[in-house]
């Protein structure tokens, strides 16, 4: 397509949409929408003409996006987050809005009916969500049973964490949970992302320790696969935790990290507007520099010897450049699809050739960590 006439797509769809059906959407439950803009998302990917009037509505290809990571081909280095297609329902249409890859879950070794409601608040001023969810899902049985032989047009990506209720708070539990949802899981997508973060499970998040890390990561290395293992970290881990988490990872099966979750602090200044709940953890910008910063000391701690995926605060194609220049090799968003509407992957996208062509890199994988060396 012409780049002028993708530009002026992505304008007009967001002008649309930010000034006319956010306000909309905002005036309703927000976790009403999440779950209408899913049984959107199962209608359009459920037929070849919706894919291809969403393909040619959102979708952006460039050959300098393009990378091979891990064996795994990417069309675009922009992927879904975990937390949004909890149950795996909308991997048909995900291509077509524009992204290169999703990450499903994340799912558990058992039903998670989550937390009770409310569990999803929006901050509007701050440009941020509330999560609370508690790892909803259908369980590892169910959602692989679903997906035994389907076929993936991007790669994707599997979330596994432990069950969120009292039983699993326990240690060796825990590990038996998580190690049930990596053995059922294993075979589906293209790698596996070990979520140690969750802010929002019963017990915490005990697997930040270094000792039970240690003992959960042995026990997956016991599971055959030779699919990448990422693990996915709190954005409120000081350096000491940080440390110990990538020193566990150099003695187990681990490629990457995911960098980062949600935070749980309320005293971040980018927070602006009023707190309706002390529960769940933070999205959007005001996790932004939170995540920054892990990406920048995970990178400089790694040295090329694993990858790292970056997340959080992400509405814009800077955004997505300054974490990769950081060194980001992919990004994943949810919030800022959600503020910014749906062309937002694609304007990210041609953004990010843009600035790449300025800054004279051929490829984008050229941009990685360029300044974090």
């Amino acid at each position: 397509m012409n780049e002028s006439w993708i530009s002026a797509r992505n304008a007009t769809i967001r002008f649309c949409y930010v000034n006319i059906l956010k306000h909309i959407f905002f005036l309703m439950d927000p976790e009403y929408i999440h779950d209408l803009m899913l049984g959107v998302g199962k209608f359009l990917g459920r037929f070849a003409l919706t894919r291809w009037k969403t393909r040619f509505w959102f979708d952006y290809k460039n050959p300098k996006l393009e990378q091979t990571i891990l064996g795994i081909k990417f069309a675009n280095p922009i992927g879904l987050a975990a937390g949004f297609d909890k149950n795996a329902e909308i991997t048909d249409i995900i291509p077509d809005v524009g992204f290169g890859f999703e990450e499903v879950g994340s799912i558990t070794g058992e039903p998670c009916p989550g937390n009770a409601k409310k569990r999803l608040w929006r901050l509007p001023k701050s440009e941020s969500l509330i999560v609370y969810y508690g790892l909803k899902n259908d369980g590892c049985e169910a959602i692989s049973k679903r997906l035994k032989d389907k076929k993936f047009r991007i790669p994707i990506g599997v979330s596994v964490a432990k069950t969120n209720n009292q039983a699993c708070a326990d240690v060796e539990a825990g590990i038996a949970d998580y190690a049930k949802a990596f053995e059922t899981m294993k075979d589906i997508g293209s790698y596996i992302t070990v979520n140690i973060s969750c802010p929002n499970a019963f017990g915490g998040e005990p697997f930040t320790d270094p000792v039970k890390l240690e003992n959960l990561l042995a026990r997956l290395d016991q599971i055959t696969t030779d699919k990448p293992i990422f693990l996915k970290l709190a954005a409120d881990l000081d350096r000491t935790q940080i440390d110990s988490i990538l020193e566990a990872a150099k003695r187990h099966r681990v490629h990457g990290f995911v960098c980062t979750n949600l935070t749980k602090k309320r005293d971040n200044p980018k927070i602006l507007d009023k707190m309706v709940t002390d529960k769940g953890g933070i999205s959007g910008k005001v996790v932004d520099k939170l995540s920054d910063e892990v990406i920048r000391y995970v990178y400089s701690k790694v040295k090329g010897t694993h990858i790292v995926i970056g997340c959080g605060g992400i509405f814009t194609a800077e955004d997505a450049y300054r974490k990769i220049r950081l060194g980001s090799t992919l990004i994943q968003l949810i919030t800022g699809m959600i503020f910014e509407g749906p062309q937002a992957i694609g304007a990210i996208n041609q953004g990010l050739v843009k600035l790449l062509e300025k800054d004279g890199f051929k490829n984008i994988s050229e941009a990685i960590g360029v300044d974090n060396r």
